[in-house]
């Protein structure tokens, strides 16, 4: 089968290590693969190449970067034959981390040659693919942010959450789903198709990849002293059982806000309409994930 590797060099760990450009064309090498590597230039060129590569005849596309990364390759898959594949080496790794796909030092590459396929669904937030999460709020909030950061990874991460903490406004936000309209104020509305960011910060904890539903989280505003335990409940996968969270799940959600602004999809900020209309394409992309995952 034909492989088609797409690098990254802007992701968080691949600025830190440039190194698995060269990894991946030893591992071609190594196991005699038909593959090639390429790099992205700017933004959106992911989607570009993993086109081209479709248009080549290779049967699976290796994204290496971070959720962007994964959600721009993964965009040009959908609907076709072709396989996603993941080396994660972002800042958060939502996806990778909710199908158990290792990081690139922990045998991702390995686990490209003994993988088996799952197919998942892919979301559309007003017209946006996003294949784990899309919000707006706080969260769309650091992704505009985290763009500007020159130096990726984690510890980046935390400075600019903090700085946004400082002077962000939460959102009057009407919601429509099956389950009847939510009036409410959001600090974050997530829409998620994994269970979680990355970082293991579970925004979904009951979310599964492959039940053609969405799973929104909608998080109220708190003060100081009930933000620390929320965030505990982040991390412990029990954020659904907050009295500050509204956890719906659909098919498709209407969220609608005072005026046009931020969202994200994957971590990557758009500027759209002040409605957004979100929903579910049921196994629309092929993953390669462990055999075991």
């Amino acid at each position: 089968m034909k492989l088609r590797f797409i690098f990254n060099p802007r992701s968080g760990h691949n600025q830190r290590n440039p190194h698995l450009h060269a990894r991946a064309q030893a591992f071609i090498r190594e196991h005699g693969l038909d593959a090639t590597v390429v790099s992205t230039e700017r933004p959106l060129h992911a989607t570009d190449l993993a086109r081209q590569a479709v248009a080549d005849g290779c049967g699976v596309v290796v994204a290496i970067g971070g959720d962007g990364t994964m959600n721009e390759v993964g965009s040009a898959l959908i609907g076709t034959t072709a396989t996603l594949g993941l080396i994660p080496c972002g800042s958060g790794n939502g996806l990778g981390r909710h199908l158990g796909i290792p990081g690139p030092g922990r045998g991702a590459f390995r686990a490209l040659l003994g993988g088996r396929v799952r197919v998942i669904d892919t979301g559309t937030a007003n017209g946006h693919v996003f294949i784990n999460a899309m919000g707006l709020g706080f969260d769309a909030e650091i992704s505009d942010r985290f763009t500007r950061v020159t130096r990726r990874g984690l510890p980046a991460y935390v400075r600019t959450t903090f700085a946004a903490w400082r002077t962000f406004r939460p959102v009057p936000l009407t919601v429509r789903s099956p389950s009847g309209p939510l009036a409410t104020t959001a600090f974050i509305a997530a829409v998620a198709n994994s269970d979680q960011y990355g970082n293991d910060c579970y925004i979904a904890p009951r979310a599964q990849v492959d039940d053609g539903l969405l799973d929104l989280t909608v998080i109220r505003p708190v003060g100081f002293w009930r933000a620390l335990p929320l965030a505990v409940r982040l991390f412990a996968g029990t954020v659904d059982r907050s009295a500050s969270a509204d956890c719906l799940r659909a098919a498709a959600f209407t969220l609608t806000r005072p005026a046009a602004g931020l969202i994200h999809t994957d971590g990557e900020p758009r500027h759209t309409a002040a409605t957004v209309e979100v929903a579910v394409r049921p196994r629309s992309l092929r993953v390669l994930v462990p055999a075991a995952g």
